[in-house]
């Protein structure tokens, strides 16, 4: 583990950062090199006077049977009992004391401390804490405050003051998949880097081909550059994609930033690394700005434009709000646009519903939008297959630049995320096989994702085509299929 041919993995390992987090997927190693980082800087810190050399670590997971069952026991693979002595079972967290004496005479002394920390509120567990280092393991499974916290409770063990020596080196390590762009991880990676941290991404398992098999489903190849291979059973990526989701291989085998839904996307022909763009996508002030607006207490709106040259649909942008009326929902709404694009032709269409008067006034929420000075017609339709087959439509089509005819920029945070998977048709608790809702949920995604098919559907994406002649807008959605 950590050979040449595992060169991220290797610097992770003997990077010595204020904060040094690697991010990889299943089976590459990241832990253990976690691990032997403990191992490794406990070596290296200076002898006090006595000849002992001290560090105090603390290793923290998000829960206690996860702390048991998967850091403690990889931890017990590195750190043989020949290496300490592990104390558990006590009101004291479980301990491993190193004892290790080295050719030059020195004796290491270290402890390393096993906590789990599930909530926001555990954080109060690492105050007075003393420490040389701290390990996240799975990082992306503690909250931010924990962090924060373990990075000024770092470089106080051993003390000086004690008549010790200062560490030798001291910080925070810690090892990841892959987390959402929403999390704090991706912000802090890919966004802030903050000076004197280190992120370590190492090469995914699998790799994207571009190619769909038979059944709809994204093909992917074995990666080359893979790290650990050698360690790891034969065919592991080749076999372990076996009857996973694309979005659940996407984050645990090829390493990729994503989301897992627990249900049946509403939106299954948006691929994100398809159909987002890797930059946020600039307004093109020459063309007018299309709006979807979705009504109710949280309403929302999409962003889009039109580009002609490629008959292609670009999401730029979302205004996402809760708990919001539409007398303020309309301002505001127009505020966003003035400051952001100053000058734009607009021209809108919304949910069919907002035709309807409501029991505190005789306007509608549409002409109150219009009150506000926008152009907004009601869709054609509110038909949900229609509305999803505006959305479906050009995420199939190709342009003659070879891309999609629908693409979204990372900008619109809610949109890109709803249909990624987080509009869904909710799992049901049944015994044997799946089976879903007929009605996706209303969360925090479906508002802006129907919003976009709003503006989809008015701009001429929907098919009527799709409907038989008997269709009733009354009965279930799966009755009917978006067609290929």
């Amino acid at each position: 583990m950590g050979t040449p041919s595992s060169p991220v993995l290797e610097a992770f390992r003997t990077a010595r950062g204020r904060v040094d987090l690697i991010m990889g997927p299943l089976g590459s190693g990241k832990t253990y090199g976690a691990i032997q980082r403990i191992l490794k800087t406990s070596v290296e810190q200076e002898p006090n006077a006595l000849g002992i050399r001290p560090t105090r670590w603390f290793a923290i997971r998000n829960t206690y049977p996860d702390l048991m069952s998967t850091t403690i026991r990889d931890f017990r693979e590195v750190f043989t009992n020949d290496l300490g002595k592990m104390k558990m079972g006590s009101l004291e967290p479980p301990t491993f004391t190193v004892g290790i004496d080295l050719e030059d005479g020195t004796h290491v002394h270290s402890e390393v401390i096993f906590l789990a920390l599930d909530r926001e509120d555990a954080v109060k567990k690492l105050r007075g804490s003393q420490a040389t280092g701290f390990w996240l393991n799975e990082t992306k499974e503690l909250v931010k405050p924990i962090l924060d916290m373990a990075d000024l409770r770092h470089g106080r063990y051993p003390s000086k003051a004690a008549g010790q020596v200062k560490p030798t080196w001291h910080g925070i390590i810690g090892d990841t998949n892959a987390p959402d762009e929403d999390h704090w991880y991706y912000k802090l990676a890919e966004e802030d880097r903050p000076e004197g941290w280190n992120f370590f991404r190492q090469p995914g398992g699998l790799l994207r081909t571009g190619r769909k098999s038979a059944a709809g489903r994204e093909v992917w190849d074995v990666n080359h550059e893979a790290e650990n291979i050698d360690n790891l059973p034969d065919a592991y990526y080749e076999r372990g994609q076996a009857g996973k989701s694309d979005a659940w291989i996407a984050i645990n085998l090829a390493n990729e930033y994503g989301f897992v839904s627990d249900g049946n996307p509403v939106h299954p022909e948006f691929i994100d690394s398809v159909h987002t763009t890797a930059e946020e996508i600039p307004y093109d002030s020459t063309l007018p700005l299309l709006l979807g607006v979705d009504f109710g207490r949280t309403p929302a709106a999409a962003i889009v434009q039109f580009i002609p040259q490629w008959g292609r649909f670009v999401c730029i942008d979302e205004f996402v709000t809760t708990n919001m009326s539409q007398a303020v929902f309309g301002p505001e709404l127009k505020r966003y646009i003035q400051t952001n694009y100053h000058g734009a032709k607009v021209r809108g269409w919304s949910d069919p519903a907002g035709d309807g008067k409501g029991q505190a006034t005789e306007d509608t929420p549409r002409q109150i939008l219009e009150a506000s000075g926008f152009d907004v017609q009601s869709a054609p339709s509110n038909i949900p297959v229609l509305r999803r087959a505006a959305v479906a439509n050009p995420c199939r089509r190709l342009c003659g630049d070879g891309r999609p005819a629908f693409l979204i920029s990372p900008k619109a945070k809610l949109i890109r995320k709803g249909l990624a998977g987080g509009f869904q048709f909710r799992r049901l608790k049944v015994a044997g096989d799946e089976r879903y809702t007929d009605e996706p949920d209303k969360n925090m995604y479906s508002h802006p994702v129907e919003a976009l098919e709003y503006v989809m559907l008015g701009e001429g994406e929907g098919d009527s085509a799709l409907l038989p002649t008997d269709y009733d807008e009354d009965e279930p959605l799966q009755e009917f299929a978006i067609m290929d």
